[in-house]
């Protein structure tokens, strides 16, 4: 059963305390009084009060001024003023010192009433509120970062002081390392974790489309605009846009993207309107851009406004002790996905995960793991239940010709997907048409 509201009765004049007091009961309130401003804030340390009545003009400290001492005791307090010397001065001053309204004497009882209603829906809205924050705060908590090494341990550190502050962060690695994680990591812990993140991939979209996807367009921009569309860069306002795989970007949208980081302000495709807009910029990529700089494909004062603070995530085969802590995560996470009991590894499949050099990364070792899952007898996972071999492996590395060790990478990379040329591809650091032509080349042929 829920608590009456606690309602506390401030006023000089025994008359309205008496009145109030007996109205308010009668409607089911816990109601307390005060006659002055020492007595109000002798009940406020005694108990917790939702709503105040409190009049204005009292000897001594008068109801602003208690208004501030209440405050400093319960900050989530709800004051209504009451005043027999109404005024605009008066009520502007009230509810700019933070008051949720005010009514003048004669009270009106029903109106009285009225308000201390929508005060308690107010108050329930905030508390609403409140708990949503919170429970978002829990949703977005970034535990997916799972890592034990001493350069985990250094990415969380920087993460952590990024987020923070609203500096532009470049996160840099190799594919599958889990750099969309880390900026979604930055972005929950920062201010603008209630506002949207972003992601674009410029690395999958063809040139005109990447600008009209940051910048939208208007109705008849070009063929087939048959409607005005918001752009990423409108999408993210008052959030984060996560640019993934920045160093595929063509030249002419690095230097429309320059000028929106600069000025913060854009145009539509095919607009004339100013649109403004406030966001954080995270960006990733697994190229070297100063190399790129180097060669001309990548602007230089682009770089320098995007490279502001850098995050380096290593890749697995460097940190080989986070790779236990991370074979047991996805065991547990595909185990609830797929209803299965959560199963463990043998030593030698275990040992044979932490000796691979996965060459995907996290992304491979998830994928690794996620067939396992789906092919084990018991809750044991057996080497043998795994997508390699550790003789393949080593034979990776002592086979003759570059063109065997070649044929023999892909093989493994496409058994381990399950032949799927995008992720494939993806991993192996080429495009798909690459891929087919050196599948084809090798006369590589999928498992039927």
């Amino acid at each position: 059963m829920n608590s009456p509201i606690a309602l506390l009765i401030v006023d000089d004049e025994n008359i309205v305390r008496d009145s109030l007091s007996k109205w308010f009961r009668e409607d089911g309130y816990s109601v307390g009084t005060a006659e002055n401003a020492v007595v109000a804030l002798r009940q406020m340390q005694t108990q917790h009060w939702d709503i105040i009545l409190l009049d204005i003009k009292m000897p001594g400290m008068d109801g602003i001024e208690l208004q501030q001492k209440i405050k400093e005791i319960d900050a989530t307090a709800t004051i209504i003023f009451i005043t027999a010397h109404a005024s605009v001065d008066t009520a502007v001053q009230a509810l700019k010192s933070g008051a949720f309204d005010y009514i003048t004497k004669p009270i009106d009882p029903d109106h009285l009433s009225h308000l201390v209603l929508n005060a308690i829906k107010h108050r329930a809205l905030q508390n609403e509120n409140a708990t949503l924050k919170e429970q978002i705060s829990e949703f977005l908590n970034p535990d997916d970062i799972i890592g034990d090494s001493p350069q985990m341990k250094k990415v969380l550190e920087l993460t952590q002081t990024v987020a923070r502050t609203d500096t532009t962060v470049m996160i840099r690695g190799e594919s599958g390392t889990g750099k969309e994680l880390v900026a979604r990591a930055i972005h929950c812990n920062s201010e603008r974790k209630y506002f949207p993140i972003v992601t674009v991939n410029c690395g999958a979209l063809p040139e005109g489309i990447l600008e009209s996807e940051l910048f939208g367009h208007e109705r008849g921009a070009f063929t087939g605009a048959q409607y005005r569309r918001k752009g990423k860069l409108e999408l993210a306002d008052g959030g984060t846009l996560f640019l993934d795989e920045v160093g595929n970007i063509d030249m002419k949208t690095q230097m429309d993207l320059l000028r929106v980081i600069e000025t913060k302000q854009f145009t539509r495709v095919g607009g004339n309107n100013i649109i403004k807009v406030d966001f954080r910029i995270i960006c990733a990529t697994n190229k070297d851009l100063e190399k790129a700089i180097a060669e001309g494909t990548f602007r230089e004062d682009l770089y320098y406004r995007l490279n502001v603070f850098t995050i380096i995530i290593p890749p697995l085969r460097e940190r080989k002790s986070d790779i236990p802590i991370l074979a047991n995560f996805f065991v547990k996470k595909h185990a609830r996905v797929m209803g299965k009991p959560v199963a463990s590894f043998s030593a030698e499949a275990m040992d044979t995960l932490v000796q691979y050099d996965w060459r995907g990364n996290v992304r491979e070792l998830e994928n690794a793991v996620e067939r396992a899952m789906v092919i084990k007898k018991n809750n044991v996972i057996l080497a043998d239940e795994l997508p390699f071999q550790l003789s393949e492996h080593h034979q990776y590395f002592t086979s003759g010709s570059l063109a065997a060790m070649e044929r023999e990478h892909i093989v493994s990379i496409l058994k381990q997907n399950n032949w799927n040329i995008s992720r494939s591809a993806e991993i192996l650091q080429i495009d798909r048409v690459t891929l087919y032509n050196k599948i084809e080349k090798y006369e590589l042929k999928r498992p039927s």
